[in-house]
Formats: structure tokens, C-alpha cells, sequence
């Protein structure tokens, strides 16, 4: 027997941005490291710099934490998106626009040495980034709630 789904008018949308779009956030996050990498000598097989031993270590660190922090959420935003956007299609896609956008900002935010690393990250505008990731988590909930007739 072969079960089918019925996507959603929009849910291509959710693909879209939720799926290319996080890619192509990585793509730009994962440039920043390599040009840091660059400008402040920090050579492979080195993840982080080691301070004592390469001179700017803390602010190649900063970069590669603030892509770090993008790559341990986007799974589950990739999860939620695709599972809440069967449902909510429209606010999802609009989330993923979000997730991905404060992700880069918080990389930018985080970056920024001229300011105190304890909030630095998100005095661009990240914040933003957990507006889409919620979005995704309520979406996911209302369609759990669906499927299981809760509501």
C-alpha cells in the first residue's frame, strides 16, 4: 500500500527557504571563516586558533564561533521547518528568511570586536534568528497537534 501527502499551496516556498536559503547562509558563514582564516593566519588543521600561538586568536575565534553557533541549530530548524511547514507554509518560509538572516547577523554581531563579547552577538540584530526558529517549533507543534486530533 502506498500512502500519499498532499503538500500544501506554498510549501515550496518552506523549501525554498528553509532548505536553499540555509545553504546559501552556511555558503556566506562559511566565506567569513576562511577570509578570518586568512587575514589572521590561522592555518589548518587548526578549528579554533590557540592563543599564545596565533596573535589575534580571539577574534579568528570569534568568527568561527559565531559559524559554530549556525551549525549546531540548523538541523533542527531544517527538521522543524519541513515538518511545521506542511501546516503553515507561509509563516515558515517567512522564518526561514529569518533564521538565516540572524544567523549571519549573529556571526557579525559576534565578530565585532569593538564590542563586549558577552552580548556582542546580538547587537546586529540576531535575535531575529530565534523568531524564525520559534516560528518553526509552533508550526511543528500545531501540526503534531493535528495529526494526534488534539485540536
Amino acid at each position: 500500500m502506498v500512502d500519499t501527502i498532499n503538500l500544501p499551496d506554498g510549501y515550496g516556498y518552506v523549501v525554498l527557504s528553509c532548505v536553499c536559503g540555509t545553504l546559501l547562509s552556511n555558503f556566506a558563514m562559511q566565506s567569513a571563516v576562511m577570509r578570518a582564516r586568512k587575514k589572521l593566519n590561522v592555518a589548518y588543521p587548526n578549528l579554533y586558533a590557540v592563543p599564545g600561538v596565533h596573535e589575534k586568536a580571539d577574534a579568528f575565534n570569534r568568527v568561527q564561533r559565531g559559524h559554530q553557533n549556525y551549525l549546531e541549530n540548523v538541523n533542527e530548524f531544517r527538521t522543524l521547518a519541513l515538518i511545521g511547514g506542511l501546516k503553515h507554509p507561509y509563516a515558515v518560509a517567512i522564518g526561514g528568511l529569518l533564521f538565516s538572516l540572524g544567523s549571519y547577523l549573529y556571526l557579525l554581531g559576534y565578530s565585532d570586536m569593538s564590542l563586549d563579547v558577552k552580548m556582542a552577538r546580538y547587537k546586529k540584530g540576531a535575535g531575529i534568528k530565534w523568531i524564525g526558529l520559534l516560528t518553526a517549533l509552533y508550526s511543528t507543534i500545531s501540526f503534531t497537534g493535528s495529526l494526534l486530533s488534539w485540536w
